[in-house]
């Protein structure tokens, strides 16, 4: 079981370079999940609890969800891939209980007199396991392509970092429950949905009327569409393209989920990209570019992609893990990405903000 010593909206601080590195293998991991370079910035910073990480996704190798024992997600902390190729993922750093200690809230600002650990300070340091954080970065090359790097990062090592969480084991939404991530609201909306949607599956011919009834009452409400349809695109045909050039700091919609639908295939995809259910929310509403992804690490082999077609992160449009059926509550909070297709420039902010209160699942702020 999760240890469960720091809570969601607790303050922590992370602890000093050399008290981490203490606590790490000679490959500079612990319970095999790698100190990262990346983190070392935060080292002497205070920061509150995201939210427990117990457990995690693994969409790489699966759609099962994975237990991840005494750790945490810090608020905001994502790692910037820096030391990984460049990746753009901006994945919410893991952090183990043991590499936090308890912090007072700060008055104002995080404390002025503690300064930013560096990578440089990991080459000062003296520790035996110090050089163990750099090389753990990288892996083996590729006999078949030798000067191509391979990258270890958290995400990479969630196979062996973690342990499968079978999908009948109701006591992991006692633990999502426990651990203050998530409430019983919507703990038992979630699953009113889920029956829901078995039942809109079902052969008793029910689907088109139940997912219109859901539809009609949500768009009475201002609430989220029903998120489970498939695309209008047969798959053996084109899908269409937009270029908007959109940059960082422009301000975007998210087209309707009807016109979106309008641009997939039959199986959700567009140009190779899936529209996840988990999007559906963030429809017609207007959002800041965080970036255009070009770069990001395959998670199952750690070879670091080139993406060849456009692929849009949103400003605090993450995955709420609502309508994922064996994934439910994961607390990465992943970046989605959006083809330019889906999405139409504004010229500023109007303020729009999604706020779905779902009769079914989850309230999306």
């Amino acid at each position: 079981m999760d240890s469960q010593q720091w809570r969601p909206g607790q303050w922590v601080e992370v602890k000093n370079l050399d008290e981490i590195l203490a606590s790490l293998d000679a490959d500079g991991r612990l319970d095999g999940l790698p100190f990262m370079p990346e983190m070392i910035e935060y080292c002497g910073h205070r920061f509150q609890v995201f939210k427990r990480a117990h457990k995690t996704c693994d969409s790489p190798n699966g759609l099962g969800s994975r237990f991840m024992p005494d750790a945490v997600h810090l608020e905001g902390v994502r790692c910037n891939g820096r030391h990984h190729g460049g990746c753009q993922a901006r994945c919410l750093i893991f952090w183990k209980d043991s590499w936090l200690k308890e912090a007072p809230e700060p008055a104002g600002a995080d404390d002025p007199s503690r300064t930013s650990q560096t990578v440089f300070t990991l080459w000062g340091s003296s520790h035996q396991n110090a050089k163990a954080v750099w090389t753990g970065s990288r892996k083996k090359e590729d006999p078949n392509q030798p000067h191509e790097p391979l990258y270890v990062c958290q995400s990479t090592t969630l196979p062996t970092s973690t342990r499968p969480i079978p999908t009948w084991d109701l006591r992991q939404y006692v633990q999502d429950y426990r651990s203050g991530n998530v409430g019983l609201w919507r703990i038992l909306t979630t699953f009113l949905l889920y029956l829901y949607r078995v039942l809109e599956t079902s052969r008793l011919g029910l689907g088109w009327f139940l997912r219109w009834s859901y539809d009609l009452v949500q768009k009475s409400r201002g609430g989220t569409l029903y998120p489970w349809r498939w695309g209008a695109i047969p798959n053996e045909l084109p899908t269409p393209r937009s270029k908007l050039d959109l940059k960082p700091g422009e301000f975007a919609r998210v087209k309707s989920y009807p016109e979106i639908v309008k641009t997939i295939h039959e199986n959700r995809t567009n140009h190779g990209m899936i529209f996840d259910p988990e999007m559906v929310p963030y429809c017609g509403g207007t959002y800041r570019v965080l970036d255009r992804v070009t770069r990001i690490i395959d998670e199952k082999t750690g070879r670091l992609q080139t993406l060849k077609n456009d692929c849009i992160i949103l400003e605090n449009v993450v995955c709420k893990a609502c309508y994922i059926k064996k994934q439910r509550f994961c607390s990465r909070s992943i970046y989605p990405f959006w083809r330019e297709v889906w999405l139409e420039r504004v010229a500023e902010s109007r303020g729009e903000k999604v706020r779905s209160r779902d009769s079914f699942a989850v309230d999306h702020t």
